[in-house]
């Protein structure tokens, strides 16, 4: 019998009332403002009530580094807070909201897989509650006004040459990474060159996930550097009048939304910045709100720890006060055969050879996190073609290594399949209150430079890094600008642990070119852009968008 698809599984479970999902946490129906019968928003005075509350566990899922065969990280994690549901704990997890732009291009769906889904599935993968949309608009509106303020008589002496402040959409769509706006004539606007991002790279997208509150987001909101005077000043969201209508579209959309795994444990997805790209990181709000409802509480970080979990720990954990209890990294036995010099389609057959060339990625991604001072458990996400003898290898090294691990069959069994690694993660969490041991990778107070220099050497393995002559123009202005002590948002390829995502495995010897470097004041960080990395991704030859479909009564297929 075929094994069915990711969305056949879904539309064929049966889903609880949200309401009923909310009893779980302790979150009564009058707290939740409904989207229809299975998703909701939950009224930001939940947060506030729970203020005093300790909070609970927090576990962070992480990742090797990516490979064209999957690692199934947000599957683990769904699985992970099914298997603590299964042995006894209260948990949820907290995900990020998939951008329409993978959904349609390359990667698909990103709501789990197999028994380790999030639900409605299609509902999320596609408009969901509308956050993303109501991003999209608010970051387009405060270009607008920046546009419209130079058409009205420039009061404030913007030099359109140097508007940075681009539009956004949340689509994979090339021909507009550059464009020429204000075409023709007077009443059309100021001609000048602009461009777009994917909404998932927009700052607006980035502060909404790292806000505190209303009033943090609007503080934020108001240091958006949009562009600079004719005589080099920087022109914020604020100087435009954007933050109160930026705000208002945003209100909703700061709210936490509440949805439910295939097993019925409550989850939060909420934002969804890139993590190549932008900090790869779900929402503070949800974060912090899975935390006071929960004891324990699981939540990933896109792509590889060499970005997700980097900036997960150096960026979000800074700016919301949090200390992981422990960090899964899941692993795959046909990844690290990848990284070991096999391709995709050479991956069937039993190859110790490969896979112990390829163990030294997942090696350096222990050896960083444990920079961190976090202790590590690997999930083995097993797959039906790993042979008891690859799967024995995989243990060896990481006890050799000193990492705990558990193997993973989320994907087939759901909670049952997470029980092992459940019970792995509460015996390293309940061996200490906090790690004491937590620290950064750099401080504020470094240069920008220094900084970007101790994520090359420390998480990647560079021997040094480069900049551009745009770079060395960008650190500069940053400088004048007094932004020195905002953090580092590297944008680089998931790939590999360099900016060549060609070097595979654990690379030697080599450096990292920074490209540009972009301010994102009100996020509170640089980014960083590294190699041929993109802020708007284009659609391959073959999109996802060809396969999906949708009947007369309403069933979508080829959503995965």
């Amino acid at each position: 019998m075929a094994t069915p698809s990711d969305i056949a599984i879904a539309q064929a479970a049966k889903m609880e009332p949200v309401a009923e999902i909310a009893k779980k946490l302790g979150i009564a129906e009058d707290d939740l403002e409904m989207y229809g019968k299975y998703k909701a928003k939950v009224h930001p005075r939940v947060l506030k009530g729970l203020k005093d509350k300790p909070d609970g566990k927090l576990v962070l899922v992480t990742a090797i580094t990516p490979t064209p065969a999957g690692e199934g990280k947000t599957t683990t994690s769904v699985g992970l807070v099914q298997g603590l549901t299964r042995i006894g704990k209260k948990a949820c997890v907290a995900l990020r909201e998939p951008s329409l732009g993978p959904s349609f291009g390359v990667k698909g769906g990103a709501a789990g897989g197999g028994y380790a889904q999030v639900l409605p599935m299609e509902d999320i993968n596609l408009h969901f509650t509308g956050d993303l949309h109501a991003i999209t608009t608010a970051h387009n509106l405060c270009a607008a006004m920046t546009d419209n303020h130079i058409q009205q008589g420039n009061e404030l002496g913007i030099d359109p040459r140097r508007v940075v402040f681009r539009r956004v959409v949340d689509l994979n769509e090339r021909a507009l990474r550059k464009i020429i706006i204000g075409l023709g004539g007077r009443t059309e606007g100021v001609p000048r060159e602009s461009g777009f991002d994917i909404t998932v790279a927009s700052e607006v997208m980035a502060i909404l996930c790292l806000a505190l509150d209303m009033t943090d987001l609007k503080d934020r909101l108001g240091r958006i550097v949009v562009g600079y005077t004719y005589g080099g000043k920087a022109v914020t969201a604020a100087d435009v009048g954007a933050v109160g209508s930026m705000a208002a579209l945003l209100k909703d959309a700061l709210n936490p939304n509440l949805v439910q795994t295939l097993g019925g444990t409550p989850a939060f997805i909420h934002g969804g910045p890139f993590a190549n790209i932008a900090h790869g990181c779900n929402s503070v709000q949800a974060t912090r709100l899975g935390l006071k409802l929960a004891d324990y509480l699981v939540t990933e970080a896109g792509f590889g720890a060499d970005l997700g979990a980097e900036k997960f720990l150096n960026i979000k954990c800074r700016v919301a006060g949090l200390v992981p209890d422990a960090v899964v990294l899941v692993a795959t036995v046909r990844a690290l055969k990848m990284h070991g010099g096999r391709k995709k389609t050479e991956l069937a057959g039993e190859d110790l050879k490969a896979l112990e060339a390829g163990i030294p990625n997942l090696e350096k991604h222990i050896e960083n996190i444990r920079k961190f001072g976090l202790p590590v458990v690997v999930a083995i996400n097993k797959f039906p073609a790993d042979t008891e003898a690859e799967l024995a290898l995989v243990k060896k090294k990481c006890s050799g290594l000193g990492a705990g691990f558990a193997l993973s069959e989320v994907w087939e069994k759901g909670g049952e399949g997470g029980a092992e690694l459940a019970e792995k993660v509460v015996e390293v969490c309940e061996k200490c209150e906090k790690p004491s041991a937590f620290k950064f990778i750099y401080t504020p107070e470094m240069s920008p430079k220094e900084k970007i220099n101790a994520i090359a050497r420390e998480i990647y393995g560079a021997d040094g890094v480069d900049y551009t002559a745009q770079a060395e123009k960008d650190l500069e202005l940053i400088h004048e600008l007094g932004k020195d002590g905002l953090l580092i948002c590297m944008a680089k390829t998931q790939y590999s642990f360099s900016d060549d995502a060609a070097k595979i495995g654990r690379p030697k010897d080599f450096r990292v070119t920074v490209r540009e470097v972009r301010l994102s004041a009100g996020a509170g960080f640089m980014v960083a852009v590294t190699g041929a990395i993109m802020t708007m991704p284009g659609l391959p030859k073959k999109p996802a968008a060809l396969s999906i479909d949708v009947d007369e009564d309403g069933k979508i297929t080829g959503l995965f």
